[in-house]
């Protein structure tokens, strides 16, 4: 496609369809030339979500920043973060963006890149259920998303607890709402934005948990040149600033780890 028949087009689509313009468009088989494909999700405030038919959150506005610092092209597709590692490895997508906490398991499957947050959880409940913390936990029924850090630590640190396993975050939170579970285990910011977002279900988050668990850009194992890209992207936008504007607009009552600071090296 020629550039000026592209500037044509793109004067008349949306952004939301740019992406299968440019994904079109890309050529050669590097990082830098062709359009990437991000997997996310689109129920998943904070992080990852899709708003107005334009895929945002925390997460998917930090790579947009990387891939800016990297001139990579990304077109977001939605999935279920059940499969999205799986989807990660095999090829489907070149990118997995969603808060993925970095475990031992996790990089049996897929390559990592630096991180770039950490995982803190939230027990959520609604108003008059006799949940307080994970020692409260015992014989409720309480919604995880399956294959989530949420999901692996009830099994640890509530094992005797009925753990209730959906696909994504809209089925476990329309449970909870409907009083089909007890309670359940989120992301916390994705907690504390359901609580907020939902007053008549009187939704509240008795317990945030901090880890020391990173987040980071799934990509295929061995793809090293990718991850390349953004361990570079990530560390520019670090030290320019940008991750601290992108979390004060996402997550402003969460602190800034240290190393995630304007001005690092």
């Amino acid at each position: 496609m020629k550039r000026k028949s592209l500037a044509a087009v793109v004067g008349v689509l949306t952004a939301a369809s740019l992406v299968t313009v440019l994904a079109a468009c890309g050529g050669g088989e590097d990082a830098g030339a062709k359009t990437l494909r991000v997997g996310t999700l689109s129920d998943s405030k904070p992080n990852a979500y899709q708003e107005n038919g334009v895929f945002t959150g925390f997460d998917n506005e930090l790579l947009k920043a990387i891939a800016a610092h990297q001139n990579l092209k990304l077109e977001f597709v939605s999935t279920e973060f059940s499969a999205l590692l799986g989807q990660v490895a095999t090829g489907k997508f070149d990118i997995g963006s969603s808060g993925i906490s970095q475990t031992d398991e996790r990089r049996k499957t897929v390559d990592f890149s630096a991180p770039y947050n950490y995982q803190s959880l939230g027990i959520e409940t609604r108003e008059g259920v006799a949940i307080t913390d994970e020692n409260s936990l015992a014989g409720k029924r309480i919604g995880v998303v399956q294959g989530t850090v949420s999901d692996s630590w009830l099994t640890a640190n509530a094992p005797t607890a009925q753990a209730v396993k959906f696909p994504q975050d809209a089925a476990a939170l329309a449970a909870l709402k409907s009083g089909a579970i007890d309670g359940a285990i989120f992301d916390q910011a994705t907690a504390e934005d359901y609580a907020a977002k939902n007053p008549d279900a009187k939704l509240k988050v008795v317990k945030a948990i901090t880890t020391t668990i990173p987040h980071g850009f799934a990509v295929k194992k061995g793809n090293t040149e990718l991850a390349g890209k953004i361990n570079a992207g990530l560390k520019a936008v670090i030290a320019d600033g940008t991750w601290e504007r992108v979390h004060q607009r996402f997550e402003p009552n969460a602190p800034v780890p240290a190393e995630f600071k304007a001005g690092q090296k």
